[in-house]
């Protein structure tokens, strides 16, 4: 089976992804898959240097994911042509990937997703787990995580398909806004509800 894992930013759906790892699932991630597609030297970092120009690179050339944020999370049209580009390119990388997993015989495998729905994603897996935050917690994590003012935060927030939509589209639910034990019983919880 493939679970595919998403939620609204810093909801904790990568805590979770290793919960489930931890439990012996294999996890594939799109952020990974992403950074990967992104390395120095290679295409897809050259279409965005021309797309949105030399300070989202590092002195080593490498992709600074702070600027680039900065500059699409309150700019529809930019986040819309960094999609365009990503988007492909993280499908076809996760299909080979998860392709290669259920050929190993893996019985979980979880595909961690932040816009798995956004993204068309949820194709290609068998059922969808969203993690849920309550908003105040929700904001206190990204300010604190990601060093940015609370007016900078909520942007980040509503740059997202809302919580409350994505759960609609879900077939699990887990709620992250409580203490890391409430957290680790909910994954329990889910794992036996997997049959795994």
């Amino acid at each position: 089976m493939i679970l595919g894992i998403t939620g609204s930013i810093a909801s904790g759906k990568s805590l979770v992804a290793e919960l489930l790892h931890q439990k012996g699932a294999s996890v594939l991630s799109a952020d990974q898959l992403a950074r990967e597609l992104v390395e120095p030297g290679s295409p897809l970092l050259s279409r965005l240097v021309l797309l949105f120009g030399v300070e989202i690179l590092t002195e080593n050339g490498e992709l600074d994911r702070e600027n680039l944020g900065r500059l699409v999370f309150d700019d529809e049209e930019a986040r819309q042509k960094l999609n365009a580009l990503l988007h492909p390119a993280i499908a076809t990388l996760s299909e080979q990937r998860l392709a290669e997993l259920v050929k190993s015989g893996a019985t979980l495998i979880v595909y961690e997703a932040p816009l798995l729905f956004e993204a068309g994603a949820e194709k290609r897996v068998n059922k969808v787990l969203v993690v849920t935050v309550d908003p105040h917690i929700q904001l206190q994590r990204i300010v604190a995580r990601d060093r940015l003012d609370e007016v900078a935060a909520r942007l980040r927030v509503a740059a997202q398909m809302s919580q409350q939509e994505k759960v609609a589209r879900a077939d699990y639910l887990i709620d992250n806004s409580g203490s890391f034990a409430d957290l680790e019983k909910e994954v329990d919880s889910l794992w036996f509800e997997l049959g795994c």
